[in-house]
Formats: structure tokens, C-alpha cells, sequence
């Protein structure tokens, strides 16, 4: 069954989180105006005074709910999505999927364009349908009923697209856990999903590397990848602990949360607002915060660990199906050489941009958007 859904949070919430972020013990905490230690104390207490006295959320309600939005039932867990019927007469369906810290507001901006691409200067044979899901424990969606790693969750997804929605066919795109997902889905589901596109890579070969590029590319990821293990480690462990902290202190969550569009972006001068404004990035958290959703929606990491950590089994098979990259420089997680993707990927697109970072929707939209669009102009379903 899929029911239609608003969102429709009201004054109420609102206050509530608004005075605790105006009674914040701010003089509690280092002054530092640099991010080295974390989030900046200056620009947090910004943003933050914006939040209560400029920041509209009843407008970014208005812009979520401007989109068709549902609630589908898959394993007992109330799954929301955004489905924008794409234009023409046989649009292709695309399950859009984002990752964490990041929701749907990721998308906002690229889902008409892509299912109306003749509004937006491209060509309506083009056109997509949309499915933007909110992923099990993020958002808008159930929590699961234990920590689900990205092999349940593509499981969980696919069930969605194949029987809840009909889609018997369909191509899936993601960054962060949204590409891991894709990557899972194109191994376990091959015979409804025929092709991913992905802008990020956090999967692993059983097989190890194979070559002197491979073993150098590896160990400078993991040299870069030290400052990450952090949070990481803490989310992939102990998540209950971290959401004692952090359920109580909407301060807290948008440090948590602004620390990595910072560290993971393609920023001019270190300035997070060359890049994002204050209003998407607080609509972001307030996804988090409104809907309870930052406990729940770290559990992937832990699940992520009971799957196996990075790497696929070892009954690994070649995802045979067509498969996009898109290469953005700024990628926190540094992809590896094509010799290793070809042993993972039927590559049958890499593209290179010249600019952006983890959060390519929102960072570099438009190349995002060419890029899929001729990546599934190639793409019989």
C-alpha cells in the first residue's frame, strides 16, 4: 500500500529546538575561530543566532511538500519517498539515493531537472522518473528494527521498487552510503536493477590490490582516512552512547553535522558558505533533529560492521550491469585506479569534474545532472 504523506511540523517543534539553541552555554566551550579541532566556535554561533531569528523552516516544508510524497511498507518499516513522474511517454525510472550526514534536501534542486529535462534546456526523450527515498532510519522513514548495513538496506530498497512500486526495472544513483547501497543493489538485484550511477566509492575487493598503483593508491587512502576514523569508529560501535549526547542539543548535532560539509567540500578559502548557504545546510539538520532521526539514521555504520566493514564477501562476483562514475576532485574518499575499478565495474561511463566535492548534488548540480542524463540516454531498461 502507498499512502500520501506531508510533512507538517508546527510552531510547537519549532520553539522547542529554537530555545535550546538560544540558551546554549556558549562560554562553555574553546574559542577557536579555526576548524583543525572541529566545527568553528565562531561560525557555529552564527549560523546558530540565524537559525532563531532568520531561518525559515515552514519554507523548506513548503518546498519538500511541493513534490508528490509517500509512505510504502516494506518488512514492517513505513519507508517515505518523493516520485516525480518524469516526462515523455516511457520515462526511465532513477532511484535517487543520498547517504549521511545528508536527506533528501540533497535533491531538492536536481529532481524536476532530471524528470523534466526539457524545462531546463536538455531533451524530454531524456526524462526520468524519480524515487528519492528517505533511507530506513533517516528521516522521514521508519527506524529499522535493529542497526541495517547497506547490503539489508539495498534488500530493503529493491523490494520497494520491484513490489511496492512496480518498477521491474530501474537504475539507482548515489554518493556516500547512497553509492554503497547502489553497489549492493547492483550485485544482489541485477535482475530489476540494469545500472547504477555513482559519484562516490567506499566498497572494497576481497581480493585485495593487484599492482604498485593500487597498493600506493590504498595506502594514501589510508593515510588521509586517520582524521575520519573518529567519528567512524564511534558511530560504527557505539551509536547508542553518541545519541545520549546528542538528542537533548540541537547546538550539538548541527556541529556534528557541519564538521563534515566543511571537511568533505569543495570550498573556496576554507569558507563553507562559498559552497552552501546557512539555509541548506539548517534545513539538512533540522531533517535530523525534527524528525528524531540522527540516532537511528548512524546505526548504518554499525550495520555496515556486521556485514563485514568496506569489503564485499568474498562470494564477490563482478557487478556486470552498466555502470556510471562520476569523479568529483574534492571526494573525501579518494577513488582508486581504473585498474581496480574495472575489476569491480562494467564501466561504461568515467567522467572527471572540474569541480566538487562529497555533496555533488548540491556542490556541482548541473555537471551531476548532464552526467546522469547521458549516462542513462546510454540505457536500455
Amino acid at each position: 500500500m502507498i499512502k500520501e504523506f506531508r510533512v507538517n511540523f508546527n510552531q510547537e517543534d519549532l520553539s522547542k529546538i529554537y530555545e535550546k539553541v538560544k540558551n546554549y552555554p556558549w562560554s562553555n566551550i574553546s574559542n577557536f575561530d579555526h576548524w583543525q579541532y572541529g566545527t568553528s566556535h565562531s561560525y557555529l554561533k552564527k549560523i546558530s543566532y540565524y537559525w532563531v531569528t532568520e531561518f525559515n523552516w515552514p519554507q523548506v516544508q513548503n518546498k519538500i511538500n511541493s513534490f508528490s510524497n509517500f509512505k510504502t511498507n516494506v518488512d514492517g518499516m513505513n519507508i517515505h519517498f518523493i516520485k516525480e513522474e518524469g516526462s515523455g511517454t516511457n520515462p526511465k525510472p532513477l532511484l535517487l539515493m543520498h547517504g549521511w550526514p545528508g536527506s533528501i534536501i540533497e535533491f531538492l534542486e536536481i529532481i524536476k531537472p532530471l524528470a523534466h529535462p526539457e524545462q531546463f534546456g536538455g531533451k524530454i526523450e531524456d526524462a526520468v522518473t524519480v524515487i528519492a527515498p528517505s533511507l530506513p532510519g533517516f528521516g522521514f522513514s521508519d527506524t529499522p528494527p535493529k542497526p541495517y548495513g547497506p547490503r539489508k538496506i539495498a534488500e530493503v530498497l529493491n523490494k520497494m521498487m520491484v513490489k511496492n512500486l512496480g518498477h521491474e526495472k530501474y537504475a539507482a544513483q548515489g554518493g556516500d552510503w547512497g553509492a554503497t547501497i547502489a553497489n549492493w543493489i547492483g550485485h544482489d538485484y541485477s535482475k530489476n536493477c540494469k545500472a547504477i550511477h555513482v559519484n562516490c566509492l567506499t566498497m572494497r575487493l576481497p581480493d585485495g590490490t593487484q599492482n604498485e598503483e593500487e597498493v600506493k593508491w590504498l595506502k594514501k587512502f589510508d593515510e588521509d582516512q586517520v582524521i575520519q576514523d573518529g567519528y567512524r569508529t564511534q558511530q560504527a560501535t557505539k551509536p547508542q552512547t553518541l545519541a545520549y549526547a546528542m538528542t537533548d542539543s540541537p547546538v550539538g548535532i548541527a556541529a556534528w553535522i557541519l564538521e563534515k560539509f566543511h571537511g568533505w567540500s569543495d570550498l573556496k578559502n576554507g569558507d563553507i558558505e562559498s559552497v552552501y548557504s546557512k539555509d541548506t545546510l539548517l534545513a539538512n539538520i533540522m531533517i535530523y533533529i525534527l524528525t528524531n532521526s540522527f540516532n537511528s539514521a548512524s546505526w548504518i555504520y554499525y550495520g555496515r560492521r556486521e556485514e563485514g566493514g568496506r569489503y564485499f564477501s568474498k562470494d564477490f562476483k563482478k557487478i556486470n550491469i552498466p555502470t556510471g562514475i562520476a569523479k568529483f576532485p574534492k571526494e573525501m574518499a579518494e577513488w582508486p585506479p581504473r585498474s581496480y575499478l574495472d575489476r569491480m565495474f562494467n564501466i561504461q561511463q568515467f567522467t572527471e569534474m572540474n569541480f566538487g566535492g562529497h555533496f555533488a548534488a548540491l556542490e556541482n548540480p548541473q555537471q551531476l545532472i548532464n552526467d546522469i542524463r547521458l549516462f542513462l540516454s546510454k540505457i536500455k531498461l
